[in-house]
């Protein structure tokens, strides 16, 4: 049974066909003449074909060795890429979950704590919905309680409080998002409690903190997440029936990765910063 030629040697014999001879391939690649002579004679054998006419002016591909450099195009490419990699590892793509305040949050003080020579770079997967960090959906999630499963791996970062915004204290009636959207706790408490006093509706939580800002109505808000809007000011008590834990969720080995680690490590510290977040109780 023929074995299939290794991708050095058919990116050697590339070399050669588009040089011409082997002299240019050994300065190159700091192979030997004749090195590279036993190799394109060992390729030939291998494969069953002459690949080459030598003679006094170098190396001419055959029709054989014209097809075989035309199919190894690819592979070349490939060959380039993966040496490239070797050489200056790209950063490794960490992907983090988190809801639309934290994640706007996060985007706010990115320079805080994520650089462009970082060994890891951030991915950011907005959703009110859990991705399944056990089945490598994310790599990081920020999430409103402790896990439950023994794969996952927790560090609480700070208690997270709400209350409600406006323009100004006399605005009246609330904005909350339309049914059928994906409910958020702050919402349906909103329904709950105010369902009749509902102005105007909206599809995401960002909208409706938009809409507070013309006045058309009052927004519960996480209050870390009112420091993105100025004008609006705080016009009701904490609301108690909101509050959560907020917890920083990874896999409970992957966690010990190096750019994971690195990470969490980034992310804890701003999420844990009761400077950054007014409004928030930090763990103890």
């Amino acid at each position: 049974m023929k074995h299939a030629p290794s991708l050095d040697d058919l990116e050697l014999f590339a070399l050669v066909g588009q040089a011409g001879g082997l002299a240019p391939v050994s300065r190159q690649r700091g192979v030997s003449v004749p090195t590279l002579s036993r190799r394109m004679r060992a390729l030939e054998g291998q494969l069953g074909w002459q690949l080459f006419e030598r003679g006094p002016q170098g190396y001419r591909l055959t029709a054989r060795g014209r097809a075989l450099l035309d199919e190894t195009e690819g592979l070349r490419a490939e060959a380039r890429r993966v040496r490239q990699l070797a050489a200056e590892p790209a950063p490794v793509e960490v992907r983090i979950t988190a809801g639309s305040w934290t994640s706007a949050y996060l985007a706010a003080q990115l320079p805080r704590f994520w650089q462009v020579q970082a060994g890891w770079r951030p991915s950011f997967l907005e959703a009110s919905a859990r991705l399944d960090i056990a089945r490598r959906g994310a790599d990081i999630g920020i999430r409103n309680q402790r896990p439950q499963q023994s794969w996952l791996a927790g560090r609480r970062t700070a208690r997270i409080s709400y209350a409600e915004y406006a323009l100004r204290d006399s605005v009246q009636g609330y904005v909350a998002l339309r049914e059928g959207a994906v409910e958020t706790p702050s919402s349906a408490w909103v329904r709950a409690q105010h369902g009749e006093d509902i102005t105007v509706t909206a599809s995401t939580p960002r909208m409706l903190a938009d809409l507070a800002c013309t006045g058309a109505g009052r927004v519960v808000l996480p209050r870390f997440a009112a420091l993105l809007f100025p004008v609006l000011q705080q016009v009701s008590p904490e609301i108690g029936a909101l509050a959560h834990e907020e917890w920083l969720v990874s896999h409970h080995e992957a966690r010990h990765d190096p750019p994971l680690r690195a990470a969490l490590d980034s992310l804890a510290a701003v999420l844990t910063d009761p400077d950054l977040r007014r409004g928030l109780v930090a763990p103890d």
